[in-house]
């Protein structure tokens, strides 16, 4: 956070700060404290700043809160609309379709946008039963199929869905000139669906231009944020679902809840092994049969079956997912604070600050939302308002990554840091790690210091780290001097070195050093200043291999492996059997 001050300070406009947070030091952390730092004022004089001036500060201090602070900052500039993640109505971008211009759907994990084609099909009269609606799901030997039902259809006024055509990359441009036969003589009432994944990297990327050129493109991207989720959750429904059932009041307040209750358990993914302690596929088709299994059950008893729902709802419909028993009891305590018989007298609190609305109508409980729900944050899910510090601040950085990668930049162009071009601020970077960088571990030499027969399972230990560090180091030397050849133009600029470059100019440590390192969140320079720590400590460990006075387990490819070696140790000088041992850790002062 300081050398972050300290740079921001060398600015005209900043100048002074790191003086004053060094000078008011209380008041600053008072502010850096604070659980909402982007809405407090800032301290003295600054808080005269522009706001953007004031994102600047803020990210230097709290970055973490980057993106409540983007949020307010564009809702100050361009409007709150722009800062609402409500879907658009399928039949809304319907309206922009036409004979010639269909729907391309990029699917994404847990989301079936064809329900909405079925629904909107379904209203205007284009269904399988009347024969004018052609669902094909593409796979091998369905290519003929397709096309029959294109032709069909373009010539009889039909739908046509064209499912998961990324299957079969080879038809695709048959499909494509079929589509563009199909637009020039079809049926006004012709229209057509496609949907596809969306490719992992640009060279798995095979749909051909004029297919995506002819189609509105839609894909349904997981909302964000708990108002965005309970929104998404009470989209999947409309007035007709709360008007079904003959128990009204019971089934409106339970079917709030469990919409509460999917948004919590969705959302709270983010927080990563705080959330659950594995991720789960929770998707909106857990909800929209919860909700049928609630009617049904409300139905066929005169009391409502808390017991038997709560069952349902958290060991079958949303539990069938969950392989963790913490997991399943964090399930189940959500399900008992959510729904239980309380709700039908009073109207509960669901979470710190926001209580359950009374039966309403559909369009009331969207405003209800709007209106009433707190602010973002932990306190939505029942959590301390810290566990999203990480999540926040991985988020932010990534944001920032993105934002710096999207700017123009070429193998040879734009002055860079400093005035520096690209290729002389890598070269500076290559140089600076080549530099620092100690020769590898002499595994021989070390191995003829210490003979198998005399190893413990510490030594074996020291061992595998330095054959695991030779490897790192001998990828790093090898790929910055391929590299350097490549920049002075001795070799061929292929894509892993052009990947390689991009990740070492916006300071990312590179993904294939990564594959073959130890994890790690660091930027490149933390990174490899940490990486010649390590070095230093597995040099000082392998020079006679005794046991260091401290282990720095942290500093380890593989820590368990270490933990393994105190059980053999130990069990070797007691003679116990090593499958009784176990370790236990005392935390002391």
């Amino acid at each position: 956070m300081w050398g972050s001050v300290k740079s921001l300070s060398a600015m005209e406009t900043f100048s002074g700060f790191d003086r004053d947070v060094e000078g008011s030091a209380k008041r600053w952390k008072k502010f850096c404290e604070s659980e909402t730092p982007e809405k407090e004022k800032f301290p003295g004089e600054w808080k005269n700043k522009t706001s953007m001036q004031r994102l600047c500060m803020l990210r230097c201090l709290r970055p973490d809160r980057m993106l409540y602070a983007i949020r307010l900052f564009v809702g100050e500039q361009l409007g709150e609309r722009y800062t609402i993640g409500r879907a658009v109505e399928f039949s809304k971008s319907f309206e922009e379709t036409s004979r010639s211009t269909g729907v391309f759907f990029i699917l994404s994990p847990g989301v079936n946008p064809i329900l909405q084609v079925e629904d909107l099909g379904r209203k205007m009269g284009f269904t399988s039963d009347n024969g004018n609606y052609h669902p094909v799901s593409l796979g091998q030997g369905q290519e003929v199929v397709a096309e029959k039902a294109m032709d069909t259809a373009a010539k009889e006024g039909h739908w046509v869905v064209l499912e998961n055509i990324h299957l079969v990359a080879r038809w695709l441009p048959t499909l494509e000139k079929k589509i563009e036969e199909c637009s020039a003589e079809a049926h006004e009432n012709f229209r057509f669906f496609l949907t596809a994944e969306p490719a992992l990297s640009a060279e798995y990327h095979v749909m051909p231009s004029g297919i995506l050129q002819t189609c509105i493109k839609i894909t349904n991207e997981p909302p964000s944020g708990m108002l965005a989720n309970i929104h998404a959750s009470l989209s999947e429904f409309s007035q007709d679902t709360l008007e079904m059932c003959a128990r009204e009041v019971e089934f409106k307040k339970i079917w709030f809840s469990l919409c509460y209750f999917h948004a919590v358990v969705i959302e709270r993914r983010k927080f990563g092994p705080m959330g659950w302690n594995r991720n789960y596929p929770f998707n909106r088709g857990d909800l929209t049969i919860s909700v049928n299994v609630l009617y049904n059950y409300l139905e066929a008893n005169s009391a409502v079956p808390w017991t038997d729902l709560r069952y349902l709802f958290g060991e079958i419909m949303y539990g069938g997912h969950i392989t963790d028993s913490l997991d399943r009891r964090l399930c189940a305590t959500y399900l008992l604070e959510y729904m239980k018989p309380e709700m039908l007298d009073n109207d509960i609190e669901l979470a710190l600050g926001f209580t359950a609305p009374p039966p309403a109508d559909y369009a009331e409980y969207h405003t209800f939302i709007d209106e009433n729900l707190p602010a973002e944050s932990p306190y939505l899910y029942g959590m301390h308002p810290n566990a999203e510090i990480e999540f926040l601040t991985v988020t932010s950085t990534h944001l920032f990554s993105t934002v710096m990668e999207l700017q123009p930049r070429g193998m040879s162009g734009g002055a860079g840091e400093g005035g520096q071009t690209r290729d002389e601020r890598l070269k500076s970077i290559i140089d600076e790690i080549l530099e620092k960088l100690p020769d590898e571990f002499n595994l021989n030499e070390l191995s003829a210091r210490c003979p198998v027969e005399e190893r413990t399972p510490y030594t074996v230990v020291a061992f595998q780290e330095c054959a695991r560090m030779n490897r790192l180091i001998r990828l790093v030397r090898g790929a910055l001097k391929e590299l350097d050849l490549g920049l002075k133009g001795e070799l061929t600029i292929t894509q892993a070195m052009e990947t390689l470059s991009g990740e070492l100019f916006m300071g990312k440590v590179p993904s294939s050093w990564n594959k073959v390192a130890y994890p790690s969140t660091k930027s490149l320079s933390f990174w490899y200043a940490d990486l010649l720590d390590r070095i230093k400590f597995l040099e000082a460990w392998s020079n006679d291999f005794n046991l260091p006075s401290v282990v720095w387990l942290g500093g380890l490819f593989n820590p368990q492996s270490f933990l393994t070696a105190i059980m053999q140790q130990t069990a070797r000088k007691n003679e116990w059997p090593l499958d009784k041992m176990c370790l236990q850790c005392e935390v002391t002062k």
